[in-house]
């Protein structure tokens, strides 16, 4: 169970939401942030850190999220992370799935060390995935959302195993590259795609 941070998830007031994203690393596809604000009275048993779950795990506490939580997805596409770097393509991502909630949190908690330039109440926490619960929601849905993207970029683009690696730069995926070439989902600004053979 993801550890509360309780000085900050209970002294303020609701709606307070949590932000993560999933696909910072990945050769291919977009960066996807979630946004989740709880119902403290009434939220999924089991949420934590999704690096830390089972698929199942994740999907079976993702369903429910999206029957008791106010949940926004935002994404910045592959375009955006070469132009921008996936840094700012993060924040971006981040900004966005803030704006899909519909409402405006009177608090924001942020996984990182930095949150977007926006003008909210907002609050960076190191790790914050295993520490907050809005957060670990976050990292949910962020993460199945991506995951199933991907899955469906598989079957569009098969060959390169983003059905089991969701574009991570695993060796098979690697040695699709260096086969296959490059999709318009690969992240060309990603040394690994720009120059396939390096890792010959």
């Amino acid at each position: 169970m993801a550890r509360p941070c309780f000085k900050l998830e209970k002294i303020h007031p609701d709606p307070l939401a949590g932000v993560d994203e999933a696909g910072c690393a990945p050769l291919a596809g977009p960066v996807v942030a979630a946004a989740v604000i709880l119902d403290r009275n009434r939220f999924p048993r089991g949420i934590d850190d999704s690096k830390v779950l089972r698929r199942e795990a994740r999907e079976a506490i993702y369903a429910r999220l999206m029957k008791v939580a106010v949940c926004g997805v935002g994404l910045a596409t592959v375009e955006e992370i070469d132009s921008l770097n996936i840094y700012w393509a993060r924040m971006l991502a981040m900004s966005r799935a803030v704006d899909a909630l519909g409402l405006d949190p009177a608090m924001v908690l942020v996984d990182g060390n930095r949150c977007p330039r926006w003008e909210r109440p907002s609050v960076a926490i190191v790790a914050g995935d295993a520490k907050c619960r809005s957060i670990a929601a976050a990292s949910i849905v962020a993460k199945v959302t991506r995951d199933r993207m991907m899955l469906d970029y598989s079957r569009a683009y098969p060959g390169y195993g983003w059905e089991t690696n969701q574009g991570y730069p695993t060796p098979a995926h690697q040695r699709a590259l260096r086969a296959l070439g490059p999709t318009p989902l690969h992240r060309r600004s990603f040394a690994p795609v720009r120059q396939p053979n390096l890792g010959l």
